[in-house]
């Protein structure tokens, strides 16, 4: 598979501190970036929001607003759900990497980093998905493991898609191995299940007896 770094990209070179915000300002008209990289003497100090842009003097430089220029930024050893979080919480679709000296290597597209999700065997490869859900104090991720693996089952991957305080769901992709089998398991240790599966028998079984329930009390 792809390794993450080889998305970094320079097809258009960090802005300059000296230039002038007008020259930003035309920078983001023919791009789609909400935000880009901004170097002082090659060195990144942070990167510039478009919609910023179009409030700040266009006769300044864009060192007069070093105040307003947001610090994230991704470390090229970083593995891409680590990347991804970073576009998620600065709400950015361009992340610039830099390496352990600090070295601005060049940035991520968003549009680049799910494109590389898709090329993962999460989403790649046929299998079944499972999303449960359990308290945040008693679920374990190695038990998760143990009970789909017990049950001859190929973890894809797995991730929290979902929390408060009380509890937390958990979507997993499974391939090989019986799914009712898995699915019974997951209940035996008290996992509630989020998803619908044609071939959960528990759940069939309960809208049997249901629709024989409603016939009887139509009779």
């Amino acid at each position: 598979m792809t390794e993450i770094t080889e998305y970094i990209t320079n097809d258009y070179k960090a802005i300059s501190s000296d230039e002038t915000i007008s020259e930003v300002q035309d920078f983001f008209i023919d791009v789609s970036f909400s935000h880009f990289s901004v170097l002082n003497e090659g060195i990144y100090i942070g990167s510039i929001a478009a919609d910023d842009v179009e409030t700040f003097d266009a006769d300044k430089k864009v060192a007069d607003y070093k105040y307003a220029l947001e610090g994230f930024y991704a470390r090229n050893t970083m593995i891409w759900l680590d990347v991804l979080e970073v576009f998620a919480k600065n709400h950015t679709n361009v992340v610039p990497v830099l390496d352990e000296n600090n070295t601005y290597l060049g940035y991520y597209e968003l549009e680049d980093i799910v494109k590389f999700f898709h090329e993962t065997p999460f989403l790649k490869e046929q299998g079944g998905i499972i999303v449960v859900k359990k308290s945040i104090l008693d679920y374990s991720m190695s038990q998760i493991t143990q009970i789909v693996e017990s049950n001859n089952g190929k973890l894809l991957g797995l991730f929290v898609s979902d929390a408060d305080n009380q509890s937390v769901q958990i979507t997993i992709k499974i391939a090989l191995g019986s799914m009712n089998d898995i699915i019974q398991t997951f209940r035996r240790y008290n996992y509630e299940i989020i998803s619908e599966h044609h071939e959960d028998n528990y759940l069939n079984n309960l809208k049997e007896r249901s629709d024989y329930l409603d016939k009887y009390l139509n009779i």
